[in-house]
């Protein structure tokens, strides 16, 4: 199945629910309206909350997950076996409300490679620092989403060159800038129960960066050079469906496109001999089915997998993922 065909069943699926949603107001009113304060939340593996939180207060939120990879797309979006291989990591979003609009977070990464070939290593990822702020707050009867825009740094404090070997790796070694739009709104569905939904996009730049010797990049022992990373799109959407107030279901389909990275430099034993390297540009889709539990209106968890059902140029993965909500 095609990238295009898969989007356009997903953006079937996204349409449909929305009519369904909107249908609410001309069918007959049922007994049972739940409150907007009735239900919990914990929220989806993927798309960040688009709302920000009250002055003073904290957010924490660790998630768990193994990359399990076994596979990938060719450029003709043909999937192609190869070994198996985990990659295991963690990362915990820190959120503090500065004042009610504006919310400032750091993000920790942490990871262990087993390589399907190679001995496995662990490290330190990339540190990312967020800030973001609330242009509008949704309110029951309107029709405006909550919407936030949000500005993301990734500082380089991940390995990513000078490697024993490629899979040693758990940075990028350059800064990039990701730009977002965030929003989410809310349904009252037939049940009289809320369908909750995010739709967010962002977009990712980097910087280019010196490269030696074995790297993330696919470069070798005395390679010298540079690597520029290609920008970043990401669309995702979710939906979280209050089933009851402790159980939530959660559906979420991403898209992301990933441009050319290219790689130029040299190798210091053929100093004359110029090595130029291009990923070219992938793309793939993945869906993330999630249920969550919450114990109350400010601790709850999720247990969901991402999956890539269609991709090209790009690794073909199921990833197991928990995570756990703590507001404060």
């Amino acid at each position: 199945m095609t990238v295009a065909r898969v989007l356009q069943n997903s953006f079937a699926v996204i349409a449909l629910t929305t009519c369904l949603a909107g249908a609410q107001t001309s069918v007959p009113a049922v007994a049972f309206r739940q409150p907007l304060d009735d239900a919990w939340w914990t929220g989806p593996l993927l798309a960040p909350n688009a709302s920000t939180l009250p002055q003073g207060h904290v957010l924490v939120e660790p998630y768990l997950y193994d990359v399990i990879t076994e596979g990938f797309y060719n450029s003709r979006g043909t999937r192609v076996s190869q070994p198996h291989e985990n990659g295991y990591g963690s990362l915990t979003y820190i959120n503090y409300g500065l004042i009610n609009k504006f919310t400032v977070g750091v993000i920790p990464t942490f990871g262990y490679n087993e390589p399907g070939n190679g001995p496995g290593s662990g490290g330190v990822g990339d540190l990312m620092v967020q800030a973001q702020y609330r242009l509008h707050l949704f309110h029951e009867g309107g029709w405006l989403p909550t919407t936030s825009v949000n500005v993301q740094e990734t500082l380089p404090t991940g390995k990513y060159d000078q490697l024993d070997h490629p899979s040693d790796g758990f940075g990028a070694g350059a800064y990039t800038t990701t730009l977002g739009l965030y929003t989410q709104t809310f349904f009252w569905m037939p049940t009289g129960r809320i369908l909750r939904t995010r739709f967010n996009v962002t977009q990712a730049l980097s910087n280019s960066v010196n490269v030696q010797d074995v790297s993330v990049y696919g470069t070798s022992q005395g390679f010298r050079g540079h690597a520029s990373p290609g920008a970043a799109l990401l669309v995702d959407f979710a939906a979280e469906y209050n089933a009851t107030r402790h159980w939530v279901l959660v559906m979420e389909g991403v898209y992301r496109h990933q441009y050319n990275t290219h790689v130029a430099g040299y190798s210091i034993a053929s100093p004359n001999l110029p090595i130029l390297l291009n990923s070219g540009s992938s793309q793939m889709f993945g869906l993330a089915p999630a249920l969550e539990y919450n114990f109350n209106s400010r601790v709850g968890v999720i247990l969901g997998m991402r999956l890539f059902p269609a991709g090209k140029n790009t690794t073909d993965s199921i990833t197991p993922a928990m995570a756990v909500n703590i507001v404060h």
